[in-house]
Parts: C-alpha cells; sequence; structure tokens
C-alpha cells in the first residue's frame, strides 16, 4: 500500500515560509495583495475563491475581489482589468477562467500585466515556462505538482514521467518544469494508442485529463508515485480525481488523493506568486 500524499501537509509546511516572508516586506512597509477578477459566480470559481481568500488570509496577506456580472460588456472587462494593471496597491491579478461564451478571453491574455499575472495567463509567463526562465509565473497547479514531489522527496530527475493531459493549464506547462529538472518525460492524452502500456511504464505518473476515475489500476506500473490534478464528480455525486484511488493505491509507492490532495497546494503557490511579484513590483525583498 502507498503513502498517500496530502497536500495539506504540504501546504503547511509552506505556509510558515509564506507567513515568514510576507512579515519582512510588511515590516519594511508593504502589504502584498492579491485582486481577483469574477465574471458571474459559478460554484467552482467561488469554491477556489474561498480558498485563495483564506489562503491569503492566514499568510498575513491581502486579498480583494473584483465581481463583474455574467453579462459584462467586453468593454467593461477590459476596462477594469487595466484598472488593476494600473492599481499599485495590487501586486498579483488572478482572473476566473472560463469566461462566459459572449466574452473574448484572448485581448485580456495581451492585456494582463505579466508581473501581476500570477497564474500564468499571459502569453510573456507561459514562453517563460517554456524557456525554463524562473523569472516567470507557472500555472499554479502545474507548480503545485512540483511542490508535492519536493515535499515527499521525490526527484524527477533521470526518471521515466508520464503525464496524461496536454492543456495549457497543467499537462503542457508540468512537463516544462519537468524537463527542467532532468525528467524523461512521454505526454500523454485520451486519444493516445496504448495509452495503458505508456502509462504502466512510467515511474512518476500524473493524472490531469479531467476525466473521473480513469486512470486504473491496469494502467499503474508497481511501486509508481501516481499524482492525480483531476477534479471531477462521480455517480454518487461525490467529488473524485482522474485516478481510481481505491484500485490503483494498492501498487502505487506514492498516491495522491482527491481531494486533500494537489489542489490543496495550488492556493499555497498562488500566495507565494504574489509574495514574488510584491516583491519584484516594490523592490522590497
Amino acid at each position: 500500500m502507498g503513502t498517500v500524499m496530502l497536500g495539506t501537509e504540504v501546504a503547511k509546511a509552506m505556509k510558515e515560509r509564506l507567513i515568514q516572508r510576507a512579515e519582512a516586506m510588511k515590516e519594511k512597509g508593504v502589504m502584498p495583495k492579491l485582486a481577483i477578477l469574477r465574471v458571474g459566480a459559478r460554484p467552482d470559481d467561488l469554491s477556489y475563491e474561498r480558498g485563495a481568500k483564506k489562503r491569503m488570509e492566514l499568510t498575513g496577506m491581502a486579498s480583494q475581489v473584483v465581481e463583474l456580472p455574467e453579462d459584462v460588456s467586453q468593454k467593461k472587462l477590459e476596462e477594469t482589468l487595466e484598472a488593476l494593471n494600473r492599481d499599485t496597491s495590487v501586486h498579483g491579478i488572478l482572473v476566473f477562467r472560463p469566461l462566459p461564451g459572449h466574452l473574448d478571453e484572448e485581448p485580456l491574455k495581451q492585456m494582463i500585466d505579466p508581473v501581476k499575472d500570477v497564474d500564468c495567463m499571459s502569453p510573456v509567463n507561459m514562453a517563460k515556462v517554456f524557456a525554463g526562465d524562473d523569472s516567470g509565473y507557472a500555472p499554479c497547479t502545474a507548480e503545485a505538482v512540483m511542490e508535492m514531489l519536493d515535499h515527499y522527496g521525490i526527484d524527477p530527475e533521470g526518471k521515466k514521467v508520464t503525464v496524461v493531459g496536454r492543456s495549457m493549464v497543467v499537462g503542457k506547462p508540468l512537463a516544462m518544469l519537468l524537463l527542467k529538472r532532468h525528467a524523461t518525460v512521454t505526454t500523454c492524452h485520451t486519444r493516445t494508442a496504448d495509452l495503458a502500456g505508456t502509462c504502466r511504464q512510467a515511474q512518476i505518473l500524473v493524472a490531469a485529463a479531467g476525466k473521473a476515475k480513469m486512470v486504473t489500476a491496469d494502467m499503474t506500473g508497481e511501486g509508481a508515485v501516481v499524482l492525480d490534478v483531476g477534479i471531477n464528480v462521480d455517480e454518487e455525486g461525490n467529488l473524485c480525481g482522474d485516478v481510481d484511488f481505491e484500485a490503483v493505491e494498492p501498487k502505487a509507492s506514492f498516491i495522491s488523493p482527491v481531494p486533500r490532495g494537489v489542489g490543496s497546494v495550488t492556493t499555497s503557490v498562488l500566495a507565494g506568486h504574489v509574495l514574488r511579484a510584491a516583491e519584484s513590483i516594490s523592490g522590497v525583498k
């Protein structure tokens, strides 16, 4: 039976470091602040918003929510984002996506100040991730996977890693973060031929395809490290990941659950990005 990788433990360890850095900044007159720009009130947005606000509060930082109605115009949305770019009290900006269908996300990606773009919305930051440039911000969920590995003493260097999922939010940037750490990375997706066989070869397997319990025991090699990034609802209405946890756990050396896994670390990474942005903008460390 594998060691269960609890994200709550990782977040707890990160919390103390974040508090110390935030206190150091406040002593020099800078209060790190996150602005959340939300259109409408989707339940998953509201859930993440609560977690982000709580994490900022627990680490001694500020946050504000700018809520716009679901039928907001493109012009009003862009004006609101530009105002946050100009607001000197705001160090990090998080725009909840996807946006309602009548809105175009692309102009926002180009508009957001890359220095304040703490969840890698800007193509500037995404390019830095792909170039291995640490001055950018990786997507928080992708970086949370790396924090989980580090906390549990799992070095990806030289290991065969399979990432199931190719989104720009997790799969692709995570592959780049792993490559930077000298892993041998295979990126798969739901159309990969012999997906099960490819997954079985992995020493580290990351499930980020967005399909409930798609990774089964026959897709997992003995002793593999399994990280589940999926957030789904099963037939009984319970929250579950992309991994069939009960079936895979006996084969894994380490495995992250859903909930209480990678998702628990994401807001801590977000808080860390806000701190970095505040340090960069203010010139205070």
